[in-house]
């Protein structure tokens, strides 16, 4: 399978310190199957980092799935909801143990309902709800670990 990175530089080797702590399944690389998810991402990352526009592609090979530790969210549920917050919240100390993680993005406004639910301003329905991406439902591929890394090929 084809997966691809968007950011404001081309990359040649993934380094997981180089990754920010505090996304929707934690510090990863991560990757789309989409091409334009991932355009999308690297014109963000270039209005607020500078640079350029960049899409590296690479190869999964799904046989490898095998070797992984992998959690699977195919759908916006209270599960995935608490994932996300567990992993965005800068305030826990939590980390997971997953190679991969696949599952829908969160939308943009991730840090103001954090503080809505932390405050108890919302419920976790009404969190979930809110954090539905609001381009539809699109998904994202968490490489977390050096494991999950060796099994990309660039390409």
């Amino acid at each position: 399978m084809l997966l691809y990175h968007g950011s404001n530089m081309a990359i040649e080797e993934i380094d997981l310190e180089k990754s920010r702590p505090y996304k929707d399944f934690g510090k990863a690389f991560y990757l789309s199957e989409e091409e334009e998810q991932a355009l999308e991402m690297a014109k963000f990352k270039v209005l607020t980092g500078g640079g350029s526009a960049e899409i590296t592609v690479f190869e999964f090979d799904e046989s490898s799935l095998g070797d992984l530790i992998v959690k699977r969210f195919e759908e916006y549920t209270e599960e995935w909801a608490e994932f996300v917050y567990n992993n965005r919240d800068e305030r826990q100390d939590f980390h997971h143990d997953y190679d991969l993680v696949y599952g829908p993005i969160a939308n943009d406004t991730v840090g103001v309902q954090i503080r809505d639910l932390r405050e108890r301003k919302i419920s976790l329905a009404e969190f979930l709800k809110n954090l539905h991406y609001y381009k539809g439902i699109t998904f994202q591929y968490a490489f977390c670990t050096p494991l999950a890394i060796s099994k990309l090929r660039r390409l």
